[in-house]
């Protein structure tokens, strides 16, 4: 039996060698980089300040709520988590058809990539009118369901703020889906620029909704889905320039192509059920903190929101990696979709050291900002320094890494290590933490950076094993 175990096992890694070199001898001899250093910079400035411009205008939105009172606050971060849920999994379908597309482009198809296009904005508006459609049906039994017993001001809060939201999720699935195209391009400015005009009106209907017209959450809602909706408008308009590789100017009448579907949804459903599962652990947990308390709810909101910002650069680069390991593949070049993996997880590493150091070390001074009870600054003061070190330490290797494998198509590994992960060591421990040792908010929070590490290291593993380099997407 020995024997035959050792006999299957280099049968094996027989195979994976012979599949290895296959691959180095049909690559094409590329003497030039495919990005240099100042296309890598067009493309990742603009992602970043795109992602930090949403997270700002994002924070000062809350900052205005609080004006309302710590029921608004509370009842808007409930509704937000569910929000998380559904926007995660439309931006896993937007990621399916970035890659496809810049796969596409890597090997100069734009017609095919075109093609793809129409049929990630197809997909994504479905997905979106279907969630829409049905939480508009029974928003207070959503969430009675889902968030449980809380008190009559924050359910509310959160009915009138999941109306508003569910209406914007089409207007959101038009503008993520042409923004996933832009940067399938390496054009960020574009989406980069649409977020400046959309944030600039959130944070002016706000104002004007809150403080001037006294509207308090209803005001905050219609001033999100206003800006939604504008910001669809834009990206319509300039997705049909023939200026860009990628355009759109037939959308009617629907016609699906199987292929491409089939190329998308490789990747985008199993990120798209990784980020299903995840979202939803999120919200299981989000159920536990609204359990204990509208102080312990609001000081969860506030640490989400800082949580939020000092991501930022994370979340920039974790886009930029899709695009350039994408059309490295694309083209397969599999020796520099490495060594760019390697560099942009470096510039990760050092750009969340630039944002999170100083909420390590002035964490009592940022909270301040929010006009908190004593109780939810003490939480919010206890739990920020210790997420800044872990967002420094790990969080790169396990967010932003990973998006090599998923533009190589290795989705479906991600899928199932961040899947078990977040149930069994980011649910499960959080759980136990709450409930049993009593930790409150601060449980929740060292349940999630656990998990981190746990996908860190199987994330690792995976590329340095190379299983990736035999994973295809376009069909």
């Amino acid at each position: 039996m020995r024997i035959f175990c050792r006999q299957y096992r280099q049968n094996c890694c027989a195979k994976i060698m012979t599949k290895r070199t296959l691959l180095m001898e049909t690559q094409p001899a590329v003497s030039r980089p495919m990005f240099t250093s100042a296309a890598l910079r067009q493309l990742i400035i603009p992602l970043i300040l795109e992602q930090l411009l949403a997270m700002t205008v994002g924070l000062a939105a809350v900052v205005m709520i609080t004006k309302v009172g710590e029921s608004a606050v509370s009842g808007v971060s409930l509704v937000d988590s569910l929000n998380v849920l559904i926007i995660s999994i439309l931006a896993a379908l937007c990621t399916g058809g970035a890659v496809v597309c810049a796969q596409y482009i890597g090997r100069n198809e734009p017609e095919n990539a075109r093609v793809s296009a129409r049929q990630l904005l197809y997909i994504s508006l479905i997905f979106s009118l279907a969630v829409g459609m049905i939480l508009l049906c029974a928003p207070r039994f959503f969430i009675r369901i889902i968030f449980g017993a809380v008190d009559a001001n924050v359910a509310e809060s959160a009915r009138i703020y999941l109306i508003f939201s569910s209406i914007s999720f089409p207007f959101l699935a038009i503008y993520n889906a042409c923004a996933a195209l832009f940067r399938a391009m390496g054009n960020s400015r574009v989406s980069m620029y649409v977020s400046l005009v959309m944030n600039v009106v959130n944070v002016a209907a706000n104002v004007l909704m809150i403080y001037v017209l006294q509207w308090g959450v209803l005001g905050a809602s219609i001033a999100t889905a206003l800006s939604r909706g504008l910001a669809a408008v834009l990206m319509l308009l300039l997705i049909r320039s023939r200026n860009n590789v990628i355009y759109l100017t037939r959308l009617f009448p629907v016609r699906f192509e199987k292929r491409m579907v089939r190329s998308i949804l490789s990747v985008g459903i199993p990120n798209g059920f990784e980020n299903g599962l995840f979202n939803f652990g999120k919200l299981l947990v989000q159920a536990l903190v609204a359990g204990l308390g509208t102080a312990a709810i609001a000081a969860n909101a506030i640490i989400g929101s800082i949580f939020n910002i000092i991501i930022v650069p994370g979340m920039g680069m974790s886009l930029a990696i899709l695009t350039v390991v994408g059309q490295c593949l694309g083209a397969g070049d599999y020796k520099q979709a490495a060594s760019y993996t390697k560099k942009m997880v470096l510039i990760t590493y050092f750009s969340m050291a630039i944002v999170n150091i100083p909420v390590l070390f002035f964490s009592k001074g940022i909270v301040s900002w929010f006009p908190l009870s004593e109780a939810a600054t003490a939480i919010a003061e206890h739990v920020l320094p210790v997420l800044a070190f872990f967002c420094i330490v790990i969080w790169p290797i396990s967010f932003a890494f990973p998006n090599s494998l998923r533009a190589a198509g290795d989705a479906r590994y991600t899928m199932i290590v961040s899947s078990v992960s977040m149930w069994v060591v980011r649910f499960g421990l959080s759980y136990l933490l709450v409930k049993q040792f009593h930790l409150g908010v601060a449980g929740v929070w060292y349940g999630m950076v656990s998990d981190w590490v746990v996908r860190a290291v199987f994330f690792a593993l995976r590329y340095r094993g190379g299983k990736w380099k035999l994973k295809t997407v376009l069909q």
